[in-house]
């Protein structure tokens, strides 16, 4: 191949793409709100010190270490067969002279674009991700004629034994066989192009799981996401040619690296193309031109929709703002995503060394699975984009409920012979129970149920993303008849069969003497076991009734139990239970998510009572990783504790991005910390009456200026302001 007459080609060409995509850079629809950049001046230690960027459902962790530009790619989806989430790669540029390294070095954030601009030394470079596509672009734009390598860095160039040390990574947990391995990508260079892939074998943990849990009988009828999954990647690379590998160690690992070797780089357009289990839908008319400004158009009025400002002079209050506008920003890279942006890192999470120095694992590890869903804390990522109005973003969460349905009804009436879908709380990408939580069942026992301390009977989860999806309370438009019944249907189908069910399994009847269910045995949350009618299972029925009406189950809902601590009438966790395992406080569940309790709402002096007096309430009170207190005492129009709680829960986390939390319960950065805050933050803005009006700043302090623009729980959109104490409002 004659590679000067290519290089010519390309050099034509790439003269106008380049040029169109820095050109204009700076331009943006003038009207509007526009968030402020991100901004750093001197290059980061490690890739904890990242900074994150992406679009559709792909992730960049972007950072600039001794001189050289790295950053991670990861595409929700990449679940390989142990069900670990895998990250694309790493890629490093390294360019002649370390233009990166002087004292005019800039990485910028531009969330108004949704890209990252790196410069010094006459060196600058645009990254972003399409924002409808799977395409990762990087233009590269060099004053002067420079001398450059392009590297792909990969640590699955070789078969890597999972220990038990690193089992948390996929879904076997600790029962990880010997046998588990991470099997080696497979990675192609020539010329300018790479490709990588990896297909999964067609024995996963998804049959280790079916066996364990006694599904061998209707198996074939199962939804399998990752038997013979396929993932791959490509990268073009114009000016660049391949130049052989090499070996090296990044943080904790070994890794391999394929380089591609540019003599006389002045300008190029990096083009990274990933997909996961389908035909990449990346348009072969798809230019860099069009991706920067369809990308940006987007992004621009991705913040149109919500924005909460403030020109209070408050340090803490502005890093609350701040990050709470961070923590939307990563959630809006994952808006096309087909599997939702996990609580514990999403699409951001980096070596773990840096996360904690005892876990020299792959930067593919983190705690609590990839597959695997931890739904009282992923929920908690969900939340916040309905008052955002951002149910685009909502979709992906949505849509996976929808997809392991089949496999919950199957697992229904398979283990009871009753209608309904059973959802559990460690559940993994196919709806079925995580194997290793799922316990270990001897003879006799229910096979439906886990033998796990913290799970067993914990069911009501799924109701809260069946909330988030119901029509009538949540979304602006009608739900679309095409998809069936809501997810909420055949969840309280569940709950009414299986109690009753229940209820004959125990006893004589099946309802108790006022003709309501029985809810025994329940579980508040992971914390009151062997309960009895558990509080926040009874606020989740009577909150989503109305999902069902063919069920009747509003009429068969008991009531919310209460209990007099002090004098004083309060929310109980059960009427009864047998131990107390966890820490959470399902008490204050009727206040949020479910809302029977709170502002404009009856027995609010009730709910408070339950937040000041119960002494598990007392005890658990904390701003860690999934915590709510701060959500409740919004809800609740306690405004100094809000505040207090809120600051908190939002202040700047321990990395140099400052929505990158720590791992609090789970995993770093921790997005249900994220989650709840934003939460939080919106509940002290904005609330509503049970017939849908707008409560203003029901725990905001008087003395904070504030704007923001939110939707109700009905869909309006509203803007309001408070300003030296005086409220004004608009509908729009």
């Amino acid at each position: 191949m004659n590679h000067t007459c290519c290089y010519s080609r390309w050099l034509a060409t790439a003269l106008t793409v380049v040029a169109a995509v820095f050109s204009a850079s700076a331009a943006r629809n003038a009207a509007g709100y526009v968030p402020r950049d991100v901004v750093w001046t001197t290059q980061s230690h490690n890739s904890s010190e990242s900074m994150p960027c992406g679009g559709c459902d792909i992730g960049l962790n972007v950072w600039v270490e001794g001189g050289d530009l790295l950053f991670y790619a990861q595409q929700s989806g990449w679940f390989d067969e142990n069900n670990t989430l895998l990250k694309a790669g790493r890629w490093r540029l390294r360019v002649e002279g370390q233009p990166f390294g002087g004292s005019d070095f800039r990485q910028r954030l531009c969330l108004d674009e949704g890209c990252i601009y790196i410069s010094g030394g006459g060196v600058e470079v645009r990254l972003w991700a399409d924002v409808e596509s799977p395409v990762v672009f990087a233009a590269i734009l060099s004053q002067h004629t420079r001398r450059a390598v392009l590297s792909y860095e990969s640590w699955r160039y070789r078969d890597r034994p999972v220990t038990k040390a690193e089992c948390q990574q996929c879904s076997y947990k600790w029962l990880v066989p010997a046998s588990c391995v991470t099997f080696a990508d497979s990675i192609s260079a020539a010329d300018d192009r790479l490709t990588f892939s990896h297909q999964n074998r067609r024995e996963t943990v998804f049959d280790f799981t079916v066996s364990r849990e006694q599904l061998d009988a209707i198996k074939a009828s199962l939804y399998n996401p990752i038997g013979s999954l396929l993932m791959q990647g490509t990268m073009q690379a114009p000016g660049f040619r391949f130049s052989g590998t090499t070996a090296g160690t990044y943080a904790s690992t070994d890794f391999r690296a394929w380089n591609f070797r540019c003599d006389r780089l002045r300008r190029s357009v990096i083009t990274i193309t990933l997909s996961a289990g389908k035909a990449s839908s990346h348009p072969s008319t798809l230019t860099p031109h069009l991706s920067k400004k369809r990308s940006a158009a987007w992004w621009h009025q991705y913040w149109q929709r919500s924005w909460i400002v403030s020109n209070t002079p408050n340090d803490s209050l502005q890093a609350m703002l701040r990050n709470y506008e961070l923590m939307r920003y990563m959630l809006g890279c994952n808006a096309r995503g087909e599997w939702p942006t996990k609580f514990n890192g999403g699409l951001f999470t980096f070596d773990p060394v840096y996360a904690d120095t005892a876990l020299a694992f792959t930067p593919d590890y983190r705690k609590w699975g990839g597959g695997t869903m931890t739904a009282q804390n992923q929920r908690l990522v969900y939340w916040p984009l309905l008052k955002s109005g951002d149910y685009d973003v909502l979709q992906p969460q949505i849509e996976t409920y929808r997809r392991m349905l089949p496999n919950a009804l199957l697992r229904t009436r398979h283990y009871w012979g009753h209608g309904g879908a059973s959802f559990t709380e460690q559940i993994e990408n196919f709806g079925l129970p995580n194997p290793a939580e799922y316990g270990k069942h001897k003879e006799g026992d229910d096979p439906g149920v886990e033998r796990n301390a913290w799970l067993e009977y914990e069911w009501d989860t799924a109701l809260e993303f069946a909330l988030m999806e119901s029509p009538s309370s949540l979304t602006p438009a009608p739900y679309p008849k095409e998809r069936g019944e809501p997810l909420g249907a055949e969840i309280l189908r569940f709950f009414v069969e299986h109690y009753r069910w229940q209820a004959r399994k125990l006893g004589a009847k099946e309802l108790d003497a006022d003709g309501r269910l029985i809810i025994y045995p329940g579980s508040g949350c992971e914390t009151y076991k062997m309960a009895y009618n558990p509080s926040s299972t009874i606020a989740a029925l009577q909150a989503t009734a109305h999902l069902a009406p063919l069920t009747s189950a509003a009429s068969l809902v008991p009531p919310i139990p209460l209990r007099v601590i002090g004098g004083d009438t309060c929310i109980a966790p059960a009427v009864a239970w047998a131990r107390v395992q966890n820490v959470e406080t399902p008490q204050l569940y009727p206040v949020w998510p479910w809302r029977i309790y709170g502002m404009g709402r009856p027995g609010l002096d009730i709910a408070r009572n339950t937040y000041w007096k119960d002494p598990h309430a007392l005890q658990m009170r904390s701003i860690k990783g999934w915590k709510q207190d701060n959500i409740w005492a919004a809800c609740l129009g306690l405004t100094d504790e809000a505040r207090r709680l809120n600051l908190a829960k939002l202040a700047d986390g321990p990395y140099r991005f400052t929505a990158f939390y720590a791992p609090g319960f789970d995993w770093a950065p921790d997005h249900n910390r994220g989650g709840a805050g934003m939460v939080g933050l919106q509940e002290m803005l904005l609330q509503e009456t049970p017939d849908g009006q707008p409560i203003l700043f029901p725990a905001w302090p008087r003395q904070w200026n504030c704007s923001f623009r939110l939707r109700t729980l009905g869909g309006r959109t509203i803007e309001a302001t408070i300003a030296n104490g005086k409220i004004a409002s608009a509908e729009k």
